[in-house]
């Protein structure tokens, strides 16, 4: 990553990509925790969770479609397009973020619970 990170994040949309600039997006897109949807150089869209960006010539990303459990796998250079369209379930909830209202939740005399939150 190039200290961009933030860029990356629900909602975020990026066209006309290639080159450098691609593998930077879909290699975000792969550390993404939520859905993504990709455009193809002949303006078909899929969406699904991104999980894999070879290294090995020819590239590929490989996505997860919520309809089909079978990873599809897409020659990067077709790929012209990505957002971030679904949530990102793990937004927020770093270890460091959970300590930090676990502790500031005692220090109130509120109840704090080891217990995870809801994703939805």
């Amino acid at each position: 990553m190039t200290g961009h990170e933030d860029q990356f994040k629900q909602g975020a949309s990026f066209e006309d990509i290639a080159g450098e600039q691609r593998l930077e997006v879909l290699g975000a897109a792969v550390d993404y925790r939520g859905d993504i949807t990709i455009m193809l150089d002949d303006a078909t869209t899929m969406t699904g969770f991104g999980f894999d960006l070879s290294s090995d010539e020819p590239r590929c990303f490989r996505l997860i479609c919520p309809e089909d459990s079978n990873p599809v796998s897409i020659h990067v250079d077709r790929i012209s397009g990505l957002s971030f369209s679904g949530k990102d379930t793990a937004a927020g909830k770093s270890w460091e973020n959970w300590v930090k209202r676990y502790a500031e939740k005692k220090l109130a005399g509120e109840e704090a619970s080891i217990e995870s939150e809801s994703l939805d």
